[in-house]
């Protein structure tokens, strides 16, 4: 008994060391970096928040450093789509960019509730050298409606809340923040001297020398009548058919997530002066589709919806569709948009024999949040190993389909993400091998006696 009291004191001993070392070490990463100049720009022009930040750093201790971290405060945490950053090369007109890995981390002495991310430099940051990044992260669900209800002839006004001063694990030598917001109607913001509001922009700072974790709380009262277009579930498959052919059918359950509709809807008075009497609404949206697009069409439960337009040329292929009804704030719609595309276009052949798909992951609406992307990729019978290559972390799954006259059925790679923004449209691979279905199921065929058929026909 003694001796397992021991043991587990020791072990607790040693995780308090370990726990002691990383902290020392966060902290003694932290405190040789400091962030010469921040600045951000936030801009609210529409429900998905965009914001900009350029960070000169310097490494002001005398080990290299090979990575920075951004921090996040809680409220934002659960709200953050997707986080890039670059680094500026060269000077003026010979500048250029050069795309750095960002990745989620920890840190021990965080405090609770902080995100951290990790830049990973290109070159490591030698003692009194500096580098200037650029990062975009983008936000959503973050404009919070206030009022939460307002009448067809009520314009839509939001919150939006922020810090004056930038979260950050480091010392700051001279910070600014721009918010530009969609119009001058803003209703109030929270001052932290110096501010200053002009036309379109709303400026804090610039502060200087504040230390790492310095937080201002702010609040702006906003007008904002953008489109809060949110497709609550999109399920989009991609079936793919050797004979030439690539199949695109995709499922949408569309809301408004703006402010909810109070009182009746006139639709004489909206169709009179809808920029007015039902300025937060919103009647249709662009879907961008690949050039070549034939076969399209656009339905909901009740049938063919004909009010939409499609656009083509050998660059692109825009499909503007309009819901049987405006949408108003809390109403939503659900439908369904197919189309076919040539299969040469899409599929090719890798050094080591494998088939793969390539196409473009995301939603094809614009200015659109996902809360749910689900993509099924269809493979053709006899299909096995699939695999996928995306740029960025999703869920994956296998699943079998059964269609006309299949006998082993369809292998189904099934890809889930959350939260995704039109920023996330970039493409992905799935690789596959592939080998005849008589040849897979010859046993079966000759248990039933259809050899003979199969060869006659």
């Amino acid at each position: 008994m003694a001796r397992s009291t021991a043991m587990k004191a020791a072990g607790l001993i040693l995780a308090l060391l370990i726990f002691t070392f990383f902290s020392l070490a966060a902290s003694s990463s932290n405190n040789q970096i400091q962030i010469l100049n921040a600045e951000r720009r936030i801009d609210l022009s529409s429900h998905i928040v965009k914001v900009f930040l350029t960070l000169k750093v310097e490494n002001v201790g005398t080990s290299p450093a090979s990575e920075i971290f951004l921090a996040f405060p809680p409220s934002q945490a659960d709200q953050l789509a997707l986080v890039k950053a670059q680094a500026a090369i060269g000077k003026k007109k010979k500048k250029s960019y050069v795309h750095l890995d960002v990745n989620p981390t920890q840190l021990p002495d965080a405090p609770n509730g902080t995100k951290y991310f990790s830049i990973s430099l290109l070159n490591p940051l030698s003692s009194g050298e500096t580098a200037t990044l650029e990062v975009l992260y983008i936000l959503t669900h973050s404009l919070e409606p206030f009022p939460a209800e307002i009448s067809q002839l009520e314009s839509q006004l939001v919150y939006f809340r922020d810090s004056a001063l930038m979260l950050s694990p480091y010392h700051i030598k001279q910070q600014t923040t721009f918010i530009k917001t969609p119009s001058t109607k803003v209703e109030s913001f929270t001052r932290v001297e110096p501010t200053k509001f002009a036309g379109r922009e709303l400026k804090y700072g610039p502060y200087e020398d504040r230390p790492p974790y310095s937080f201002s709380p702010v609040i702006v009262h906003l007008e904002n009548n953008s489109p809060f277009a949110v497709v609550e579930e999109l399920l989009r498959e991609v079936e793919i058919s050797h004979w030439g052919n690539l199949q695109i059918t995709e499922h949408y359950k569309l809301v408004h997530a703006g402010a909810r509709h109070k009182g009746v809807f006139s639709r004489v008075d909206y169709q009179s002066r809808a920029s007015v009497k039902g300025a937060s609404s919103f009647k249709h949206l662009l879907a961008s589709l690949p050039p070549r697009v034939h076969s399209v069409y656009y339905r909901d439960e009740i049938g063919n919806i004909s009010s939409s337009h499609l656009r083509t040329d050998y660059r692109k292929s825009e499909l503007e569709i309009e819901p049987r009804y405006p949408l108003f704030g809390g109403w939503k719609a659900t439908f369904v948009i197919g189309y076919g595309l040539p299969l040469e276009d899409f599929l090719f052949e890798s050094p080591d024999g494998k088939r793969y798909l390539n196409f473009s992951f995301g939603c094809p609406l614009a200015q659109t949040v996902v809360n749910k992307l689900t993509i099924k990729v269809v493979l053709p019978e006899g299909s096995k190993d699939p695999s996928a290559a995306v740029p960025y972390p999703v869920e994956q799954r296998l699943e079998t389909k059964y269609s006309y006259l299949d006998v082993v059925g369809r292998t189904v790679l099934v890809l889930e993400k959350k939260n995704v923004v039109p920023e996330h449209i970039t493409p992905f691979q799935v690789y596959y091998t592939f080998k005849p279905i008589f040849m897979l199921a010859e046993p079966l065929m000759l248990q039933k006696g259809l050899v003979m058929q199969l060869i006659s026909g």
